[in-house]
């Protein structure tokens, strides 16, 4: 495989080349394990897995950051293994962020615009934005994302694109998503640490909802449940926009620690268990189905019953998924409007649990099925890479190729203006006016980015 690193160059030639080179990095900073992704588009649009690198998380708890040093070497490891699978070197990363820390709540705002004889046009919608970001917050918080969910023109509603109306007043309904600003940043240190460059930072319910929910499901109305190791994320989509996120803090760690208490062995057993004999539904096991389990430092073996495991597991997953339908519920699913048809979507780890789809069907009555991220995949990635366990490193990469295509797209324009120079005459400015094209606006993650970045920067 080609070596990517460019050498030699002058900064103009090494921008261009790596903008040709069309690789993106994605790392996802989990509870249980730190994965460095590297991918890239092939001939037809399908994203190729490079190379990957898999490294125990252990500076991180429930999603968030608490042994810096730690988390550094996990992800020097990660990258590591990635970087040798691939043979290129990793600089950028797109890095995803979930936790305890985040919350999302709902908002209305709205501006008077000065004349309504003008269209409304970037501006106006930038301004309504801007303004929602002044939101008193709780001591440490920061708003993240800041999602229109629909809007109203002079009392008209349920307008989705108000851009070219004309308005006085222009009102918009918010998703807005809040999180520990420190969490972030320290996120931002253990990448910088580990001698990378953040490229992009994402919100982790929505890498994973790209990687493995389909476009019509997000028009339908879907729930995706990411069951993670320390977290259970949950995304709902409907009419093709994101209504709501919330981040349950249990995830597949809580089950491994009551098999752990509930049988009196080590984890390491416990996890073992979980994988190889577990099942969220106590009725698919006879009593006479049993499993021995070495003992410690020649102490006699245990014996545990399939039936007694999987009543554990049935417990806690059941407390689980009632607080994911208690979010669902929060949003208003049982209201004909919101209704999400596509049911629910189960991945992460934690999805592979036997019986779990039948299980979560049952508590909410909702169709459900697991999500792989094998959609966007190229033909003939490896099984494993299509796991719901690397949903969020998938859809981690894709965002990472999207940033890319969004820099190669101002790369070439900026190029164009420079070369060409055009002298605009008054009636070109006119038709201009009459339909002005949507320019691409930057989203509140790439001002994250920015602000996280900066902030490093002046620390240092």
């Amino acid at each position: 495989m080609e070596n990517y690193r460019t050498a030699g160059l002058n900064k103009g030639e090494t921008h261009k080349e790596e903008m040709e080179q069309n690789i993106a990095v994605g790392l996802d900073i989990g509870t249980t394990k730190i994965v460095a992704m590297i991918g890239r588009k092939n001939e037809y649009g399908k994203l190729e897995i490079l190379g990957i690198g898999k490294s125990k998380s252990l500076g991180v708890h429930r999603g968030v950051v608490n042994n810096i040093t730690q988390t550094i070497q996990s992800i020097q490891q990660a990258v590591q293994q990635a970087e040798a699978a691939a043979n290129v070197k990793i600089d950028d990363v797109t890095v995803g962020i979930a936790g305890q820390h985040i919350r999302s709540l709902q908002h209305s705002d709205y501006i008077t615009r000065t004349t309504s004889d003008t269209v409304i046009d970037d501006d106006d919608i930038d301004r309504l934005i801007n303004q929602v970001h002044k939101l008193v917050m709780l001591p440490g918080e920061e708003i993240i994302h800041v999602l229109p969910q629909e809007y109203k023109v002079d009392g008209q509603g349920e307008i989705r694109e108000p851009i070219g109306m004309y308005g006085g007043r222009l009102e918009a309904n918010f998703h807005v998503v809040v999180g520990q600003v420190s969490s972030i940043r320290n996120i931002g240190r253990c990448v910088q640490s580990a001698g990378l460059n953040l490229e992009g930072i994402t919100l982790e319910p929505l890498a994973s909802a790209n990687a493995v929910l389909s476009q019509e499901e997000k028009e339908a109305g879907v729930a995706l449940i990411d069951i993670g190791g320390g977290t259970t994320d949950l995304a709902i989509f409907r009419d093709g926009i994101i209504r709501h996120t919330a981040v349950i803090p249990f995830g597949g760690n809580v089950i491994t620690e009551d098999i752990k208490e509930g049988c009196s062995i080590i984890e390491k057993q416990a996890e073992l268990l979980k994988i190889k004999f577990g099942s969220a539904w106590p009725g698919e096991n006879k009593d006479n189905e049993i499993v021995s389990i070495p003992g410690l430092s020649g102490r006699e073996p245990k014996e545990i019953t399939l039936k007694n495991l999987s009543k554990i597991i049935n417990a806690r997953m059941v407390e689980i998924v009632e607080q994911v339908f208690a979010e669902i519920k929060n949003y208003g699913h049982e209201v004909q409007k919101k209704k999400l048809i596509a049911g629910i979507v189960l991945t992460g780890g934690g999805s592979q649990l036997k019986h779990l789809k039948q299980l979560v069907e049952y508590i909410t009555g909702m169709d459900t099925r697991i999500g792989y991220p094998n959609e966007h995949l190229a033909g003939n990635s490896e099984d494993d890479l299509t796991s719901p366990l690397y949903a969020t490193a998938v859809g981690l990469v894709l965002d990472g190729l999207k940033r890319q295509e969004r820099k190669k797209n101002e790369f070439r324009q900026s190029e164009i203006v420079e070369e060409e120079n055009i002298e605009t005459t008054e009636e070109t400015q006119e038709e201009e006016e009459q339909v002005t094209p949507p320019k691409e606006r930057l989203s509140f993650l790439d001002k994250l980015t920015q602000r996280v970045k900066d902030f490093l920067d002046n620390a240092e």
